[in-house]
This record gives structure tokens, C-alpha cells and sequence, in this order.
């Protein structure tokens, strides 16, 4: 497989749309856009599978070591992947999972909820599509379970912000 260096690893949600999702509809575009505040979007190698993380990249306490069950890990949370195929906005039932990122529990919560049909992709990714009938409730069982921005995040991002605008 070909790597595409010049890809951005971490974008925002409006970067998102604006590669992505010119074909959503407008109410979706609108609610995903009240993720951007809290969430970044990641990737790996692949252009159109982006995982859903905190802004602040937040590490959770865990026992997810299963050779040590006494072992508490701290992790961050992936709280959804998206994936855009010919167009269409799908939620994943799988997300990256690493030595420092784990699934959240609200994605088999959403993923199940889900009525639209499941697809299989690459023989392993178990989508369901993304439409007006159920945005509102991903959006919100997404904002339910992952954290507002600290205070110290809020005043650097006014920062910057205001340098830039003193420029």
C-alpha cells in the first residue's frame, strides 16, 4: 500500500466536511459541527476512516490489560470512526485500538442502536449509515459521554485567536 505523506494525521471536524462532506445534508453537517469545540479527528493511512477523540486527548483509567486484570492503564477514548464512502457518511462499529487509545463504550451503544442495514468493508469494518433519521442521536450519546473543554484549553485557544488576529 501507498502512503500519502502530505494527508493530515489530525484535522477538525469543518476540515472534515469541507474534504468530505459536501454532500451531507445540511442537518447533518449542522450537528456534526457541534462535536468540533470538544472533538478532533484523527487518521491513519487511510483518507476517508477518521477515529473521533477529544480534543485534549484525555487518558481514561482502564483494566483493559487482559494478561493483568489488576493492571490499571490509562487510555484515551475513541468515541466514534466515520467513514466516508462514494459520499456517504457511515459510523464504524470498530475504531482504532492501541497501547494508548480504546473504544469507548458509547460506540457498540450507537452502533447497535442504529436501524439502517450493516455493511462489511475490507472483510473486517461493520458500517451503518449516517442520514437525517439518526444524527441527532449519535451527536448527543456522543456529547452525553465525552468531556467540555477545561478552562486552560479555552483561554489558549483564545490566545492564539487573538494573536492572529492582532497580525
Amino acid at each position: 500500500m501507498r502512503i500519502n505523506y502530505r494527508m493530515k494525521k489530525n484535522i477538525s471536524i469543518k476540515m472534515f466536511i469541507e474534504e468530505l462532506g459536501e454532500e451531507f445534508s445540511q442537518h447533518v453537517k449542522d450537528r456534526l459541527m457541534e462535536l468540533d469545540l470538544r472533538c478532533v479527528l484523527t487518521r491513519k493511512e487511510k483518507y476517508n476512516v477518521v477515529d473521533l477523540k477529544h480534543v485534549e486527548h484525555l487518558k481514561h483509567q482502564c483494566n483493559c490489560d487482559k494478561s493483568d486484570l489488576e493492571k490499571v492503564l490509562e487510555k484515551e477514548y475513541t468515541y466514534a470512526q466515520f467513514v466516508v464512502i462514494d459520499n456517504i457518511l457511515y459510523f464504524s462499529k470498530n475504531c482504532i485500538e492501541s497501547d494508548e487509545v480504546i473504544k469507548s463504550p458509547i460506540v457498540n451503544k450507537v452502533y447497535d442502536f442504529l436501524k439502517s442495514e450493516a455493511i462489511t468493508v475490507e472483510s473486517e469494518i461493520e458500517l451503518k449509515k449516517i442520514d437525517d433519521s439518526n444524527i441527532d442521536y449519535i451527536v448527543d450519546s456522543i456529547l452525553s459521554v465525552c468531556p467540555n473543554v477545561s478552562d486552560r484549553y479555552i483561554s489558549i485557544v483564545k490566545g492564539m485567536i487573538s494573536r492572529s488576529e492582532n497580525k
